[in-house]
C-alpha cells in the first residue's frame, strides 16, 4: 500500500496543480457561470482529501491514530461537499443550467468521501480492509476530479 499512496500524493497535487492553472486560465468564464466557483473549490480540496490522507498513512504510526486522522479530514471534504453542493444546486436556477446538472453535482460530491469515512473507521477499528477503502476513495476523487478538471478547462469555453 505505501507505493500506492505516494503515488496518490504526487497525482493529487500534480492535479491540484492542473486545476489551480485551470481556474487562473479561465478565471473570467468560471465567476461568470455561478455553479462552476464552488465545483472548482470542491474539486481542489478533494485533491487535498487525497494529498494529506496518503501523507498521514506513510508516517509510521498506530492504527488508532491513523484512523481519527483519516476520518477527521473526510469529514471535513464531506461538509466541504455539502456546502459546495447546496451553493451549486442552488446556482443551477440562477444559471438556468439543466436541473439534472445540479442534482448530478450535489449527488457526486458528497458520495466521494464515503469511501474515506469507512476507511477511516475501518483503520480505528484495526480492520486491514480499512486502506484499500481509503484507496478507492482515492481513485473515485481522481475520477470525479478529471472530469471537473475538463469542465474547467474545456467545457467552459464551448
Amino acid at each position: 500500500m505505501t507505493n500506492f499512496f505516494i503515488t496518490a500524493a504526487g497525482a493529487s497535487a500534480a492535479l491540484a496543480g492542473l486545476v489551480f492553472v485551470a481556474l487562473s486560465v479561465n478565471i473570467q468564464n468560471i465567476l461568470r457561470a455561478p455553479q462552476l466557483p464552488t465545483r472548482a473549490g470542491a474539486t481542489i480540496a478533494m485533491l487535498i482529501l487525497i494529498l494529506v490522507c496518503s501523507m498521514v498513512t506513510l508516517v509510521p504510526q498506530p492504527p488508532r491514530p491513523l484512523g481519527l486522522e483519516i476520518t477527521a479530514f473526510a469529514l471535513f471534504g464531506f461538509y466541504l461537499q455539502i456546502v459546495s453542493a447546496r451553493r451549486s444546486f442552488l446556482a443551477q436556477a440562477v444559471a438556468r443550467r439543466p436541473l439534472w446538472e445540479g442534482l448530478l453535482n450535489a449527488a457526486t460530491g458528497p458520495v466521494q468521501v464515503l469511501p474515506f469515512l469507512a476507511g477511516g473507521i475501518l483503520v480505528f477499528l484495526d480492520s486491514p480492509r480499512g486502506l484499500y477503502w481509503v484507496a478507492a476513495g482515492c481513485i473515485s476523487v481522481f475520477v470525479f476530479s478529471v472530469l471537473n478538471s475538463w469542465v474547467l478547462l474545456v467545457e467552459i469555453l464551448r
